[in-house]
């Protein structure tokens, strides 16, 4: 079985797509820590994410990297979504995303272009979203936690450029897949949300739309 999950920047996919992972028992992969760690190694090699040549010489970013904590700051995230819109890098990513999912067994995969271009043949299809004020104010609050000093409109207006590069970049944009179901969980609690993508999934399994 495999199951793509996809969505925009601080949807709150990565926290759906673990919860279906430990209900279901399969591994799953977060895409889009191959791209931050593309981004971070960018940034080791001073090199300028923006710039295709660049990007691609750090896809060859050692395995010992996805387990860096600042793979998971703020900054990085931003570093990821540039990278992501050069075709080659995508290019360079795909096999290894492609092979996670379709190992024996099943896996889930959370990202942006899982349900349309990584495993367009996934059993089932979630689009988890929110809208940016929602995401920018959850975001907000995780950083705070953290320690890191920003505002609300700082944080707002990330989220709305890493929407415009996701969804306008020419290769495999950030889109819905037509058979995902969308899961808008702007005015939902995290248990509901969870609990919808879960009922959404068993449904598929029995074949029941």
């Amino acid at each position: 079985m495999i199951i793509a999950v996809d969505g925009p920047t601080a949807s709150g996919k990565g926290t759906i797509a673990r919860a279906l992972a430990e209900h279901f028992g399969l591994p799953v992969l977060d895409t889009g820590l191959l791209y931050r760690a593309v981004g971070y190694q960018t940034q080791l090699n001073h090199g300028d994410p923006d710039d295709a040549a660049d990007a691609l010489v750090a896809c060859q970013f050692p395995a010992s990297l996805l387990d860096d904590p600042a793979l998971r700051f703020e900054s990085t995230g931003s570093l990821a979504s540039r990278v992501s819109v050069h075709p080659p890098v995508r290019a360079a990513l795909f096999q290894r995303q492609v092979d996670f999912a379709n190992q024996p067994g099943g896996a889930i995969l959370d990202g942006r272009d899982i349900g349309t271009v990584i495993a367009p043949h996934a059993d089932a299809k979630l689009f988890v979203t929110a809208s940016a004020e929602v995401r920018a104010r959850r975001r907000h609050v995780e950083m705070l936690s953290r320690g890191v000093e920003v505002t609300y409109e700082a944080v707002l207006a990330d989220v709305r450029a890493r929407d415009a590069r996701d969804t306008g970049r020419a290769d495999a944009p950030l889109l819905r897949a037509p058979d995902a179901m969308l899961l808008d969980n702007s005015d939902m609690p995290r248990e509901a949300a969870i609990a919808a993508a879960i009922a959404f999934v068993e449904t598929r399994l029995r074949g029941d739309g």
